[in-house]
């Protein structure tokens, strides 16, 4: 029995050597055991830059997408020019704003200096200081020429009517192009107006008061990690009906062996025990649970840093004041994501105003915490083993139930089946796992070259040096 025992703590000690690491300088790290690799090297941004994933969705919530070679581009957005015009920046669309009422202008000047022309009220005789004594009855008083009849069209488009050039009923076609151009010029104006007013009260614009945290985080919650970020209204009118998702964009191998490089699925999240609908009135932490449904289960602190990823979240809601819906957009890199850190407290009841206060000042802030550095397969295997009732025999075996990843370290995996051996000598001749069997493997472990790879720190805003993660069994 008590060599038993032995065996069981023997292979906990195995497994919690994997689950715990070293905290040393506020930075989390594998600590090389083997003389070459005493001298640990530091953690270089240029080397991780390089397996970084190109970003998909930036922070402001722009997708980085880049459109070529559609066909017949500018006929299909001429069809929906509205629309265009809208989706296109200010400067373009204040252009156009301008090109489009000078244009007209010009354009129906040009028709009143034809009709003044044709009818003979711009030869010398005809003119306005001449028209009483050669009893002369123009198309319009006081034409003297194109400039006098470009500023008669735009009085004509505007109705601003001052009284000194009119049209006359000699012409009759001057009154219909009178007509024309009021109706034409309320048309333009009534466009111009509705773009500058759809731009100016875009849903879009309500994305600058919603706020994503800089980081996102992994710690444990209730005996799990969880990969948690915060999100936060800035306004006092809220949005209605809010609900966050969250994607997860990466590469994927089909059983075809087929190469998804952009493969989205869909992460579960919940805010405070909830579904992803929120009653958003302050800043809320959104968890996604590392389980055995999540597809972080397998990936350790390590393997974090050396995967590329990239976690697009969603928040949509309607906007109380205006009744629109809006979408805010956000993103996370592999990079991005603290391992061993929790969120602030930003809400705090204020005594002197009688309210909740929130502090935005502190809405990216994070704190170091004890956190396994192990996956979270892992994790749940090690609480197996720790609460096997009575540390009773049973039978230890060498399995793999991790999938093999790309550079992934080839340690050894273990678990406990329930079925107890009977027999002291099928115990020493079985796939029990003895003494000398676990410091053979615990060398192997420490001496493979996973082990000894290039040390990646993560940096964790911790300021005492001397602080030292001893065992994953002091938190658990």
């Amino acid at each position: 029995m008590d060599e038993t025992k032995l065996v069981v703590k023997k292979q906990l000690s195995l497994l919690e050597s994997k689950v715990s690491g070293d905290f040393d300088n506020g930075r989390y790290r594998y600590s090389p055991t083997s003389p070459s690799q005493s001298s640990r090297r530091s953690f270089r941004p240029n080397a991780l830059r390089n397996r970084m994933r190109k970003r998909v969705v930036f922070k402001n919530g722009d997708c980085n997408i880049l459109q070529s070679r559609i066909s017949k581009r500018r006929l299909r957005f001429l069809q929906d020019i509205f629309t265009t015009l809208v989706d296109s920046q200010w400067r373009w669309t204040l252009t156009i704003f301008a090109i489009g009422f000078l244009g007209s202008w010009l354009l129906f000047a040009l028709i009143w200096w034809l009709i003044a022309f044709t009818h003979g009220d711009l030869e010398d005789d005809h003119l306005p200081p001449k028209q009483a004594d050669s009893n002369w009855s123009p198309c319009v008083f006081n034409i003297y020429g194109f400039t006098s009849c470009f500023l008669f069209s735009i009085e004509t488009q505007h109705t601003i009517g001052y009284g000194v050039r009119t049209t006359t009923e000699e012409c009759p076609e001057a009154i219909f192009i009178m007509c024309l151009q009021s109706i034409a010029g309320m048309i333009i104006q009534a466009f111009m107006v509705g773009i500058v007013f759809a731009k100016m009260t875009r849903p879009k614009l309500r994305t600058q008061t919603l706020q994503f945290s800089k980081n996102a985080v992994i710690c444990q919650r209730e005996g799990h990690l969880s990969l948690l970020f915060r999100v936060g209204d800035m306004r006092k009118s809220h949005i209605i009906g809010a609900s966050i998702r969250a994607q997860l964009i990466r590469a994927k191998k089909t059983k075809e062996g087929e190469m998804l490089n952009n493969f989205q699925t869909e992460l579960v999240v919940n805010a405070d025990g909830c579904d992803g609908n929120l009653f958003f009135i302050w800043p809320m932490t959104i968890a996604h649970k590392i389980d055995e449904n999540s597809p972080f289960f397998y990936l350790s602190a390590c393997d974090m840093l050396q995967d590329k990823f990239e976690i697009v979240v969603i928040l949509e809601g309607t906007i109380e004041s205006t009744g629109q819906t809006t979408q805010a957009r956000s993103s996370y890199l592999a990079s991005e994501v603290l391992w061993g850190h929790r969120f602030e407290p930003v809400v705090s009841y204020n005594k002197d105003r009688q309210g909740y206060e929130v502090n935005y000042s502190k809405f990216d802030n994070t704190v170091a915490i004890d956190t396994p550095l192990c996956s979270g397969a892992e994790l749940a295997e090690f609480y197996r083993i720790q609460h096997t009732p009575d540390l009773e025999p049973y039978q230890v075996q060498l399995l793999d139930p991790v999938p093999k990843r790309k550079n992934s370290s080839s340690t050894p995996q273990y678990s406990v089946p329930t079925t107890p051996i009977k027999d002291r000598n099928e115990q020493l001749n079985g796939n029990l796992l003895s003494m000398d069997t676990s410091l053979e493997i615990d060398r192997q472990f420490k001496s493979s070259p996973s082990f000894h790879k290039n040390h990646y720190d993560i940096p964790e805003e911790k300021e005492d040096d001397d602080q030292i993660q001893t065992s994953l069994m002091k938190y658990i």
